[in-house]
C-alpha cells in the first residue's frame, strides 16, 4: 500500500498545489486556511482517486473522523457518525475497485488479503486515519507562520530548495504540530535511570524534546540552516531522509539503509516531508513578495487540548507572477 501511496503522492503533489495557488485571490489570501488546511485533503482525494463530486463530502467526513479521536464525548460521537457516513460514501467505490482495480490507494488496499478474509470498506476507512494528515497540514501552516514572522530566515529558505527542506525540518522541531503521543510499555524496562513497569502510560513529548537546551543551541530560535538538527531520533527528530540512523541510546547500530531506499518506498515521514517541500516550492514560484497582512498577529494554538497545534489564520499579501 505504501508503494501506491508514494506513487500517487509524487504524481499529484505539485499539480494539487498549483490548483490551490491558482484559486487564491490576486491581492491576498489566508495561507493557513486556503493552502495548508485544504492541501492534504485535496491530495488525499487524488491518492484515493475519488470522483470530483465526492471530494467535498469526503473532506468533511475525514475532518470529523479525525477530531473524533478525542477525549471530548461530543467529538467522539460525531467522529463515530462521520465514520459511518464515510463507510456509506466509499462503499460503492470500494466494490467497484475490487472488480476493476487501478493504481490508487483504494485498489491497493482491497487487493490485500487479511487473515480473517478480504479487506472491507470499514478496513479502508479506519486505515485512512493512520495517515500523516496532521503532520502535513500542521507542519505546512507552521512552516509558513515561521517564515513570515522571521523575514531573515525566510530569505534563506527561498534561496534554494535544499534550504527550504531544512526549513521544513526546523519548523517540525521548533513548532511541532503534534505535541505529544501516548504509549503503553509492553514490558518492564529501564530507561533514563527510571524503571518503567509493564503497562505504564508513557507521554512522549516532542515539544519538550525538540526544545531541549542540552541538545539544541538556542532551542527557542527558528534557524533554517541549523547545524544541530539532524540525527536526533531519541529526542523526537528524524533524519532528513526519514530513516533511522546514528548510534543512539538504546537503538543499536547505525542504519544500514541508504538515504534513498532502492528496494522499498520512502518512509511516511520522508513522503510527508517531500510533499510539503513540493507544495511550498509551488507557492514560492507562483507568488511574489509574500508578506503578512498589515496588523496581522498570527499565533499557534489547538482547537482543544490534545489536538493539532498549528496556525489556523495566516492572512498574507502577495502578487502573482
Amino acid at each position: 500500500m505504501l508503494e501506491a501511496q508514494a506513487a500517487r503522492m509524487d504524481a499529484f503533489a505539485e499539480s494539487v498545489a498549483e490548483e490551490l495557488v491558482a484559486n487564491i485571490a490576486d491581492h491576498g489570501a489566508d495561507l493557513a486556511r486556503e493552502c495548508a488546511a485544504r492541501y492534504p485533503l485535496e491530495l488525499l482525494s487524488r491518492i484515493l482517486d475519488l470522483p470530483a463530486e465526492m471530494r467535498g463530502d469526503f473532506a468533511r467526513n475525514y475532518w470529523r473522523m479525525q477530531r473524533g479521536i478525542s477525549w471530548r464525548p461530543d467529538l467522539q460521537s460525531d467522529g463515530e457518525r462521520a465514520l459511518n457516513d464515510m463507510v456509506a460514501l466509499l462503499g460503492p467505490l470500494v466494490d467497484q475497485r475490487r472488480d476493476n482495480p487501478g493504481d490508487d490507494l483504494i485498489s491497493a488496499a482491497v487487493g490485500l488479503e487479511l487473515e480473517d478474509g478480504p479487506v472491507t470498506v470499514h478496513d479502508v476507512v479506519t486505515t485512512l486515519l493512520e495517515g500523516d494528515h496532521e503532520t502535513l497540514h500542521g507542519a505546512l501552516a507552521n512552516l509558513w507562520f515561521l517564515l513570515l514572522t522571521h523575514p531573515d530566515e525566510f530569505e534563506k529558505a527561498r534561496s534554494e530548495r535544499r534550504l527550504l527542506k531544512l526549513a521544513y525540518l526546523e519548523a517540525l522541531r521548533h513548532s511541532a504540530p503534534v505535541l505529544s503521543a501516548s504509549r503503553f510499555a509492553r514490558h518492564e524496562v529501564e530507561r533514563f535511570g527510571k524503571l518503567i513497569p509493564e503497562g505504564a502510560l508513557m507521554v512522549c513529548s516532542a515539544a519538550a524534546a525538540n526544545r531541549d537546551p542540552r541538545i539544541f543551541n538556542d532551542p527557542d530560535e527558528f534557524v533554517v540552516d541549523r547545524r544541530d538538527m539532524c540525527q536526533r531520533e531519541p529526542r523526537g527528530m528524524y533524519r532528513a531522509d526519514g530513516l533511522a540512523s546514528g548510534i543512539t541510546f538504546g537503538l543499536g547500530k547505525p542504519s544500514k539503509h541508504p538515504a534513498i531506499p532502492e528496494d522499498r518506498p520512502r518512509s511516511l515521514y520522508a513522503l510527508t516531508r517531500d510533499t510539503a517541500v513540493t507544495a511550498s516550492s509551488v507557492v514560492l514560484e507562483a507568488l511574489e513578495n509574500i508578506r503578512l497582512e498589515p496588523g496581522a498577529k498570527p499565533y499557534l494554538t489547538a482547537l482543544t487540548i490534545g489536538e493539532m497545534h498549528t496556525c489556523w489564520k495566516l492572512p498574507a499579501h502577495f502578487s502573482k507572477k
